[in-house]
């Protein structure tokens, strides 16, 4: 029987051929790529994911994202430039299409297959008006002389064809030339001595593109609302207050809205008689209305809007604390909060949800973490991995003590992960309301701490327990260059060698 050799794009089924060349390909590994990552590239960029196939089986792949190239340094990890295994760096409006991955099965060598793979992705570049396309290579064979040559000199006798590297050879031989070397590109990589090489192909029928009719946005307009706990008639008369503040921070030209968690609270006032537990079912009932109510004065006002916090029954029962991004145009988001507090769990019998996502909006990608979770570094970490921009807290808390510990642990967060976070909770008294009847709250905009920023991390900060709006401006574009030339760059320094994180479940993806 003839072999009939094909080279088309990735599909799901290929996942057992897949995974079982790669592993002949490359027997000394100990991890391979799980299903959902390839489903996601599938999702993501279709194009760039290329395989070859013998009778239907894969026996070489060539996967792929597009960069935007001035993001990140050439001193880059393969980490950092895929975004923590998630490929949030991902933009289909970038410049450089980036190889993460080329195999070719043992078996099968010799029949020029990766040149094959090689070529269909020059044409990629080329079809999709990229300037180059970009990949660290390994240097497997720099191990044999790594007690006598430095990896300079080992690629220049490779380029003399005084020492022989197949894979360096074959690059070179493809027009691709190296950048520079990349020192633990790779973890554990002990072939190519923790090093590899930057190689690049630069795309010569590349043409300079338009200038975009609209300039991606860097200079964002934050609305926070500092909201006063009162009792109201009814959701019409909570939603009149609700309505007034989204006039306000639309007619400062704000780009989001930030509400409390569960500032809504004062509806509570209706079913004081009851017990904690049922009082908050109830409230729940109203979550529904909330979100219409919400999403349709963020078409109306030309705003995003996130919406705090309120309760939600879960399908099988369950009360969970959750809110929307509610964005401009119409389209909302789920979020939910993590952590519940053992007042929350105690009194209200509220249970931690399980989403966790970055959200894409037409002011940057931001995070929503709901008060209690801001406490806990890992979620803004795999957020800030995710590529968020601004992160937003929502909170509720009675005491200055407990409010301290959101608003530090908040400002902790914008250093740690080089973002922006804008926390705002409510103030006043509801002496009708059960488990509510205090509030504590100074709403703020934080910054990371370094030259281009306020000395003190603080942007902008409303007055201590008084019902206001708060309107800052924050600049995206700074958060670029601090992660690239920052006193301290906290994300790229991250020692991946020694500690890892990841969720338990990969996160919803926007």
């Amino acid at each position: 029987m003839n072999e009939v050799i094909e080279i088309r794009h990735l599909r799901a089924d290929d996942y057992e051929s897949f995974n079982a060349a790669m592993r002949r390909a490359y027997p000394e590994m100990g991890s391979y790529w799980p299903a959902e990552s390839l489903a996601r590239l599938r999702e993501l960029f279709p194009e760039g994911q290329l395989v070859v196939t013998v009778n239907g089986a894969v026996v070489a792949a060539a996967l792929a994202i597009i960069v935007e190239r001035a993001k990140y340094s050439d001193d880059h990890t393969y980490r950092q430039i895929t975004g923590d295994y998630t490929f949030s760096t991902h933009n289909p409006a970038g410049d450089t299409l980036y190889g993460i991955e080329v195999f070719v099965d043992p078996n099968y060598r010799g029949q020029r297959l990766a040149r094959r793979l090689y070529e269909a992705r020059k044409e990629l570049c080329e079809r999709l008006n990229l300037q180059a396309i970009t990949f660290g290579a390994r240097i497997a064979g720099y191990r044999e002389y790594q007690a006598t040559l430095t990896p300079k000199e080992y690629v220049q006798r490779v380029k003399n064809r005084e020492i022989v590297d197949s894979a360096l050879n074959f690059q070179l031989a493809n027009d691709f030339h190296p950048v520079r070397v990349i020192r633990g590109y790779l973890p554990g990589d002990e072939a190519s001595g923790n090093y590899a090489l930057l190689m690049q192909w630069d795309n010569m029928l590349y043409h300079e593109r338009p200038a975009a009719a609209v300039a991606p946005k860097t200079q964002v307009r934050l609305g926070l609302v500092q909201w006063q706990m009162r009792l109201y008639d009814g959701i019409d008369d909570l939603f009149q207050q609700v309505e007034y503040f989204v006039d306000a921070l639309a007619s400062y030209r704000a780009d989001f809205a930030l509400f409390p968690e569960l500032f809504h609270g004062p509806l509570m006032a209706e079913t004081n008689e009851l017990a904690e537990i049922d009082a908050i079912r109830k409230l729940s009932q109203f979550s529904p209305e909330i979100l219409r109510r919400f999403t349709q004065l963020a078409v109306k006002y030309h705003i995003n809007i996130i919406t705090g916090s309120m309760p939600e029954l879960a399908p099988d029962g369950q009360l969970l604390n959750v809110g929307y991004l509610c964005r401009r145009n119409g389209t909302t988001e789920r979020y939910e909060k993590i952590h519940v507090t053992p007042n929350e769990a105690k009194y209200w019998a509220l249970k931690g949800g399980t989403r966790l996502q970055t959200f894409d909006t037409d002011s940057g990608r931001v995070g929503i973490l709901i008060c209690y979770d801001a406490e806990f570094p890992e979620l803004a970490r795999l957020l800030a991995d995710q590529g968020m921009d601004i992160l937003f807290v929502p909170f509720l808390t009675d005491t200055q003590t407990a409010y301290s510990r959101v608003r530090h642990c908040a400002q902790a967060r914008a250093i740690e992960n080089e973002c922006y976070v804008a926390i705002a909770g409510s103030v006043g008294n509801l002496p009708r309301v059960k488990n509510m009847d205090i509030q504590y709250a100074q709403s703020a905009v934080l910054t990371p701490c370094d030259f281009s920023f306020p000395n003190t991390g603080v942007k902008s900060e409303a007055t201590p327990n008084t019902e206001m709006i708060l309107v800052t401006d924050v600049d995206l574009s700074i958060l670029d260059k601090l992660r690239q030339q920052g006193s301290v760059q906290n994300l790229r320094s991250r020692r991946h060698d020694v500690y890892t994180l990841s969720s338990a479940e990969l996160m919803p993806k926007h």
